[in-house]
């Protein structure tokens, strides 16, 4: 008798996983259960689509005949309302069960909504599906002012997506810098004078105190904690992720901000695996507990959850991640954790070219790169050896650098 699996979300894990099962047990039963209503789209690409920059075509990946052409089972539309780990079977909102031997869960986050009043109205947009992409695109067609809240990497999409459309907008931060938590205000500033120059002004210690809305419920202002009101007809909201963690939690399955898992990609329960955003994973790189929400990284997790539904141990998690912001005139790369260490390097290497390193007892652990990526390869090598570079770090920060200019030093025991 075949082995079943049951993969809960069709992102790029579960679909990796997917892949990587069929690939690894040709017999098995394989069915993907996602609550929308489309099969895997590239969440890369959905904000070129809100920009009015791609039509839909490119941006599905698997289409649903590839489902029926790899014998995989898929259920779109579909809510899992109870995961029962004794008798290793799910439960749908239709009430069908549909029982397993291994389980994946990968399913994701869903973006936070302001705590404010009328926080829901018309007009104020998330951005996480193909979907929220066609009414953030239909939005903003048709707006003249905007309102941005939500200073880190999906904040800026809606920037640029203001830009591209031409609609002025204001966008409201809490601190004195855009990500200010891994970039110095000198990295930051090369960030605001992209927006600027489309039309998006950067507002420091500001935020949302409310929305205030027309007869119809559309917005038609944010007035901030200062009390400074600003008009307007589109509003798009980037403040993070809620994990979806609601469906674990009678269950057994450790939760810690998201799914506890070890290198294996399992949970504490023997057949039940997790797999993308929702993961709080043990980071081979880092030596500790993390989280990472890049394309990559999930990717990757899904390849390496599916290899060990089918032989537990057969490949560890050990990746070094990194997201790329493609809407200015130069690139942008963000890589491992650039938010966390204990100490970091930084400099201007030219003009437009700045990169900051942040180190944790002396080893890289993240960093981020504007305008010249090409150090990329050399700090995530570093990074994947364990490499102590704390008494050579100004080599780091040297153009053209590369692993064999470090004097040859100590790597983890």
């Amino acid at each position: 008798m075949s082995d079943s699996y049951v993969i809960i979300g069709d992102g790029i894990a579960g679909a990796s996983a997917a892949e990587t099962l069929r690939e690894e047990a040709p017999d098995a039963e394989i069915t993907v259960i996602t609550e929308e209503g489309e099969s895997l789209y590239n969440r890369i690409l959905i904000k070129e689509f809100a920009k009015g920059k791609l039509p839909e075509a490119p941006i599905s990946i698997h289409d649903e005949s590839w489902y029926d052409d790899h014998d995989v089972d898929l259920r779109l539309n579909t809510l899992v309302v109870d995961i029962d780990v004794e008798n290793d079977a799910v439960r749908t909102h239709e009430d069908e069960v549909i029982e397993y031997d291994s389980l994946l869960l990968a399913i994701g986050g869903t973006p936070q909504q302001l705590p404010v009043e009328n926080a829901d109205a018309e007009g104020i947009h998330h951005f996480w599906t193909f979907q929220d992409a066609r009414r953030i695109k239909e939005s903003v067609e048709g707006a003249e002012r905007g309102v941005i809240v939500g200073a880190g990497l999906l904040g800026i999409d809606f920037a640029a997506i203001c830009g591209a459309q031409d609609v002025e907008a204001k966008y409201l931060m809490r601190g004195d810098s855009w990500w200010r938590y891994a970039l110095s205000n000198e990295g930051a500033e090369i960030m605001h004078e992209a927006m600027r120059e489309r039309g998006v002004e950067p507002v420091f210690d500001s935020g949302v105190d409310r929305f205030e809305v027309d007869d119809d419920g559309r917005v038609e202002a944010a007035v901030d904690p200062n009390g400074e009101r600003y008009e307007c007809d589109f509003a798009g909201v980037a403040i993070g992720l809620n994990m979806n963690t609601e469906i674990v939690e009678d269950t057994p399955i450790e939760t810690d901000d998201g799914i506890v898992v070890d290198e294996y990609m399992r949970t504490n329960v023997d057949n039940v695996f997790a797999a993308g955003d929702v993961t709080t994973f043990e980071d081979l790189v880092l030596g500790q507990q993390a989280k990472n929400g890049s394309w990559g990284s999930a990717k990757e997790q899904g390849t390496i959850a599916a290899r060990n539904m089918t032989e537990y141990g057969s490949a560890e998690f050990e990746w070094v991640s990194s997201y790329s912001i493609t809407h200015f005139d130069f690139p942008f790369l963000s890589f491992g954790h650039p938010t966390l260490g204990d100490d970091s390097v930084e400099a201007t290497t030219d003009e437009g070219e700045w990169r900051r390193v942040a180190l944790k007892d002396g080893r890289i652990v993240g960093g981020v790169l504007i305008g010249d990526l090409s150090p990329q390869s050399a700090f995530k090598q570093l990074m994947r050896e364990k490499r102590d570079v704390s008494d050579q770090t100004e080599l780091l920060m040297e153009p053209g650098f590369s692993v064999d200019d470090l004097a040859a030093s100590t790597t983890e025991h």
